[in-house]
């Protein structure tokens, strides 16, 4: 055992011990080649291949293609943070048991809850920096990626959705059986948005009882001073419940009081994955105006799973410590394939757990970090299996 050499333990905090010091250096090689390991084949299977699709077939420059990998390299190091922190786990706990050198530590009285503390350090400290590219860095590069690729694909992407914006708005009515039911309250279409102005509107109005309303107008925009929307240049049908049209006023100008969630919606030009938690949450607040429920389930299980990501760096780890304490002479190959195995099996399951918060059968909370729990469970179980 090399625990005596001090020479390259000195950089780490006064308060780890030497222990301490010597098995998180044991760690950081093996994460270090997971996180390269990792990270290229997200980046080879999940962009590189399309990039070069796009290279051949769209004339895309190889500058650009390889600003875009660049720039999409943060979404993918961010879900090898995790896996590296698996495979550093199995390979480096395992390498010092094949070499009797955990034996040897044990047989001084040190336990095996006292062994696996260097790996929560670590992964604590991999957890914080997950979170940071996964909520910061990851988003603010994907964004910029679409916004590249599309630009030199002359697609520029725009701030806003430019044609055909459609925002749906529900409410729930009571049935004379006493039941609840969800109907439409109003539907905005507009054909093209320019940055200030909507252009072609069409809107469907139920919210009256016993009225319908239908309103176009060749142009709108928002009265920031008075909250209303200015309607111009348009035609109000009132059609009776009969379906015979009671009444029909054309207007100049007409204001109306109805709620701003379509140009929210419509200026809202980022993908779930192109937006940080902070965004997330606004885009949030316009899809509850909406009343679509499903919707508002999967952006809310999207934000928890979010959050609950980074914590996979300390379940991996345990879980990776407790299988790598094991009295067995693994190699680097057998550790790489029982991680690719426990990798597989938690996105599996974390894949079913999500479904099952998008269907409304779990909270979107449980269904984010119910694979943590369960992961979480597992570790300590075989962590106080193998302590007895």
């Amino acid at each position: 055992m090399n625990i005596a050499k001090n020479t390259p333990l000195t950089p780490f905090p006064q308060f780890l011990s030497l222990m301490d010091r010597y098995l998180i250096l044991e760690l950081i090689t093996p994460f270090l080649f997971g996180m390269g390991l990792f990270t290229s084949l997200g980046l080879s299977i999940g962009i590189l291949f399309d990039l070069v699709r796009k290279i051949t077939e769209s004339g895309l420059m190889i500058g650009v293609a390889f600003q875009v990998l660049i720039l999409k390299m943060p979404e993918f190091i961010v879900l090898a943070f995790p896996m590296s922190m698996l495979l550093a786990t199995l390979m480096a706990y395992s390498r010092l048991s094949g070499d009797s050198e955990l034996i040897a530590l044990r047989s001084i009285g040190i336990s095996i809850y006292r062994l696996i503390i260097p790996t929560l350090i670590l992964s604590l400290l991999v957890t914080s920096i997950t979170f940071m590219f996964n909520n910061f860095i990851a988003p603010m590069a994907n964004y910029q990626a679409a916004i590249t690729l599309e630009k030199a694909l002359s697609k520029e992407k725009p701030d806003f959705k430019e044609n055909n914006i459609i925002y749906p708005e529900y409410k729930k009515i009571q049935r004379p059986d006493g039941t609840k039911e969800t109907v439409l309250n109003r539907l905005f279409y507009a054909e093209q948005f320019d940055g200030r102005k909507m252009q072609g509107l069409t809107i469907l109005d139920r919210s009256q009882e016993g009225v319908n309303q239908i309103l176009t107008a060749r142009s709108a925009d928002w009265n920031i001073i008075e909250n209303v929307w200015d309607f111009f240049d348009g035609t109000i049908y009132i059609i009776d419940t009969d379906g015979s049209y009671r009444n029909i006023v054309r207007f100049e100008h007409q204001k109306l009081a109805i709620p701003r969630a379509p140009l929210d919606l419509a200026k809202r030009g980022r993908d779930y994955g192109e937006m940080n938690i902070v965004q997330a949450q606004e885009y949030l607040q316009i899809l509850r105006l909406s009343g679509d429920d499903q919707k508002v389930r999967k952006l809310k299980v999207r934000l928890h799973e979010k959050i609950a990501l980074p914590f996979v760096c300390i379940v991996f780890g345990i879980i990776g410590a407790v299988i790598g304490l094991q009295p067995s002479h693994t190699n680097r190959a057998t550790s790489f394939g029982i991680c690719v195995v426990l990798i597989f099996a938690y996105y599996l399951l974390s894949f079913f757990s999500s479904s099952l918060g998008i269907w409304g059968i779990l909270s979107p909370f449980m269904s984010a970090w119910l694979p943590n729990f369960f992961g979480l469970a597992s570790g300590i179980y075989l962590l106080v299996k193998s302590a007895r």
